[in-house]
């Protein structure tokens, strides 16, 4: 199967050079029309003319087209598993009722994304829970919510949910993240199973060996599986692959030293998305067919070890809502300076999207009614924080920009509104949802109140 993978590879690596270099992922719900960007039914700068700008715009055709393409490749090629939505990516009420309607779980990282989902009435049961510190509350209010799974990542993680399912007179399930020691090909900041790493118990180190042996002393704590992400926006496949072979080596340790079977296995997430041209331009079919390789590779490793058929989960999060999101922004001030650089700036910034500041992420930019013009310019996208680093994307070309006019930041869906902050005072933006001939606010406007509201100001720092 290793090299089935590769010739889908090579052969997608040939597709791309034999393209011309062009602006977008296209989609039926994303392209250009009459010279404009048009998102779903609606031009771009008209749902900004509409709603104001800074504006975050959620695609929903194209994450239901994801999550279907995920959940068909799942049934038909293993069988026995499910995809769970990481919604680290993007949390929020509607993003789960959209994910409950299309009958699939989701990964939690927090009480208050628990909360969230819980809210809509998002079935527990198709719920897993994870964090490398889940505080007191967290773990109780999944328990007591009867959270299908509990991810553990620690041995003290381990006393806190026995002590906890026991209080509440339940068995917990519980998965072990465990590292497998494979350094996927990205970024640093989101490798998460490298030797060095916050995340899981190592393999080679033994720790998973002795994780195993001391979860099955817990009488209120049940051992379902073992969990591992190995980090994100990956597109060096193979390594997705080499990791099967490492999980499913360790069941096959576990099997013959403790004669134990895990029921599941739960490989995360981590595919890569379209962000510029130096990324691959994936279409619906690809991700079926690289989750169709990894899927035959779980299903062969298996029958070769001898091995129960687990259940097999996913968590795509970025894969199912990063080309989905849309950020809209008007141009406000532009600086020239001759011979170094020209800024446009424009009435967002780093406290609506912070992946620059974090690790130089790149986006690419698009004038939303100058789709058909000549891209004459490099100028690089800067915010309005008092920041030399509030930088929204370096040295992009677009067509001439004036000041006024709606640019689009595109593939901002994942990691853009759910590490957004107030920073400067400034207002989080307004989330609108587009599908067909629907759009609506799915996260209200901000207001000046809004940011001050728990501020409190105790008599004693009050003057006379």
């Amino acid at each position: 199967m290793l090299g089935t993978l590769m010739m889908f590879i090579v052969s997608q690596k040939k597709e791309e050079e034999a393209k011309p270099i062009s602006c977008m992922n296209k989609r039926n719900t994303l392209k250009e029309e009459n010279g404009r960007l048009k998102i779903g039914n609606y031009y771009a700068s008209d749902i900004a003319k509409k709603f104001g700008t800074p504006l975050y715009v959620l695609d929903v055709e194209h994450m239901e087209n994801m999550i279907n393409a995920y959940s068909h490749t799942m049934k038909t090629c293993y069988g026995e598993g499910e995809i769970l939505y990481a919604s680290k990516a993007l949390s929020s009420k509607a993003v789960y009722e959209i994910v409950k309607n299309q009958n699939i779980g989701i990964d939690v990282v927090s009480g208050g994304e628990l909360f969230t989902a819980k809210s809509v009435d998002f079935p527990m049961d198709k719920v897993y829970f994870h964090g490398n510190n889940k505080l007191i509350e967290e773990l109780e209010m999944a328990v007591q919510n009867n959270v299908k799974m509990i991810v553990c990542d620690s041995f003290a993680e381990m006393e806190k949910i026995d002590y906890i399912a026991k209080k509440n007179g339940i068995v917990q399930k519980i998965e072990l993240r465990v590292n497998p020691g494979v350094e996927a090909h990205t970024h640093e900041h989101i490798q998460t199973a490298r030797t060095d790493s916050k995340f899981g118990f190592g393999i080679s180190s033994g720790k998973a060996m002795e994780a195993v042996k001391e979860s099955l002393k817990f009488e209120n704590l049940h051992l379902s599986g073992i969990h591992c992400h190995i980090g994100s926006q990956i597109f060096e496949f193979e390594s997705f692959i080499i990791t099967v072979g490492k999980m499913t080596d360790f069941m096959k340790k576990v099997k013959d030293e403790l004669d134990y079977d895990f029921d599941e296995l739960n490989l995360g997430g981590g595919i890569g998305i379209y962000y510029t041209d130096e990324d691959a331009k994936f279409t619906l079919s690809h991700y079926e067919n690289f989750l169709m390789a990894v899927l035959s590779e779980v299903a062969k490793a298996i029958e070769e070890k001898g091995l129960k058929k687990p259940f097999v989960t996913i968590e795509p999060g970025r894969s199912v809502v990063g080309e989905a999101g849309v950020t809209l922004y008007t141009a406000g001030n532009i600086k020239d300076i001759e011979g170094v650089r020209k800024y446009v700036a424009v009435d967002g910034g780093m406290f609506d999207n912070p992946r620059f500041a974090l690790y130089e992420a790149k986006y690419e930019v698009v004038n939303c009614d100058k789709m058909a013009e000549t891209k004459t310019e490099v100028v690089t996208i800067a915010g309005k924080c008092c920041e030399s680093g509030d930088i929204i994307a370096k040295d992009v070309k677009i067509p001439m920009c004036q000041s006024g006019d709606i640019l689009a930041v595109l593939s901002t869906g994942a990691y853009n509104y759910s590490m957004a902050s107030n920073y400067n005072r400034n207002k989080i933006p307004a989330m609108v949802a587009v599908k067909n001939d629907n759009v609506g606010y799915i996260v209200s406007p901000q207001s000046y109140e809004d940011i001050a509201r728990n501020d409190k100001v105790p008599d004693f720092l009050k003057g006379e």
